[in-house]
Order: structure tokens, then C-alpha cells, then sequence
């Protein structure tokens, strides 16, 4: 073997000690930057294309018929009635007047009686009559003219003889001839059909 063969195994060993070192300490330093994060790992590339939704809209031309609804439809509720209103209660009647137990309140009752069954009269007309016949006593009595004589006395305010007061008596009051409200009544009723009313009777009648 000759000195150059010889010095060139030298050298290629040389070589390849020196070329497996730094090939070695290339690849610890890849290994650590690996760890550390500082160099990412190839992968294959991956194409990222963007994700869309192509709308298929088919043109079927103005002639085209719309797609039929569907028929089920939902049923219409109908709206509960409407609750009865309750019905109103009935009107209380008026409360019946109150009269005091005298002569104004004898007259003014009468002419309440009196209107209701369309017997003309005034309080002044009645009032004037009265005192004109008992001076206001109820229980007054004839006993001297010629219908005491015939046994039928004139009786009460205003001098009722038993028959005309039977005949006249108003329906709704007392038939009792000594009763004031029923002797005003009776009485003015048999005025009203003989001398139109007693406003108009003026003395005995």
C-alpha cells in the first residue's frame, strides 16, 4: 500500500467521524426545537376552500304553476260566547207616601185617591166645603134636617147620608162613612157627577 492510499483513508475517515458528528448534532437540535415548539412539523398541505351552499334555483318561466299549498290547514277555534249579561234588577216601588193623621193629611190623601181615579177636585175647594159642614170633626152628625128625620143623618166631614155614600164609595178606601179619607172621596165623587166637582158647591148640596 502506497503513502497516498494511505493518507486518503485518513482523510475519509476523517471525514465521515466529522460528517456523523454534525449530522448528529443537527438532529438533537431539530429533536429540541421539535419539543420547544419552535418549528412545526410539516404535514401534507391540506387545500382549505371555503365551505358554500350553491342555492339550485331552477327558473321555470312565467308559465311556471306554484307548488300547491298543503291542504291541511288548522281549524279556526271559535271564540267562546259571550257570558248573558244578568238581567237588571226590577225597579223597587215607590214608597208609599206617609199622612199625618189630621185634616191636611185626610185632604191630601183624598186628592192622591182622587187622581188616580180622575175625580176633579182642589185641596181649597175641599178644605172650604168641610168647614162649611163639621168645622173638620169626623164624627159630626146631623141630627135635625129633614134626612135625620127620614132616619138617614148626614155623618162626617162633609155630610154624607148613608145611601150616597154607598153609592159613590170609592174602590180602595175603607167603606166606612165615618172613615175621613173615604167620607172626602165618596163625597167629592158624588159632587163631581152632580155639580161637575166640589169646587163648585158653595152651600148645602
Amino acid at each position: 500500500m502506497s503513502v497516498f492510499t494511505t493518507s486518503l483513508r485518513r482523510v475519509r475517515g476523517v471525514s465521515r467521524s466529522r460528517t456523523s458528528h454534525v449530522v448528529g448534532a443537527a438532529t438533537l437540535a431539530i429533536a429540541a426545537a421539535v419539543t420547544a415548539g419552535s418549528i412545526a412539523v410539516d404535514e401534507p398541505a391540506r387545500a382549505e376552500q371555503p365551505i358554500t351552499q350553491t342555492a339550485h334555483t331552477i327558473d321555470l318561466g312565467d308559465n311556471a304553476e306554484t307548488p300547491a299549498k298543503s291542504s291541511t290547514t288548522t281549524p279556526a277555534v271559535a271564540p267562546a260566547p259571550a257570558p248573558v249579561p244578568a238581567p237588571a234588577p226590577a225597579p223597587k216601588p215607590a214608597p208609599k207616601p206617609v199622612y199625618p193623621d189630621n185634616l191636611d193629611g185626610w185632604i191630601r190623601e183624598s186628592l192622591d185617591i182622587m187622581r188616580a181615579n180622575n175625580i176633579p177636585g182642589s185641596y181649597d175647594g175641599i178644605y172650604r166645603n168641610i168647614m162649611r159642614e163639621s168645622t173638620g170633626n169626623p164624627q159630626a152628625i146631623n141630627l135635625y134636617d129633614s134626612n135625620a128625620a127620614a132616619g138617614i143623618p148626614s155623618k162626617g166631614l162633609l155630610q154624607v147620608i148613608d145611601p150616597t155614600f154607598a153609592a159613590y164609595h170609592v174602590k180602595g178606601t175603607a167603606f166606612d162613612v165615618w172613615n175621613p179619607v173615604s167620607n172626602i172621596v165618596a163625597a167629592c165623587n158624588y159632587a163631581a157627577h152632580r155639580y161637575g166637582s166640589m169646587d163648585n158647591v158653595s152651600s148645602a148640596y
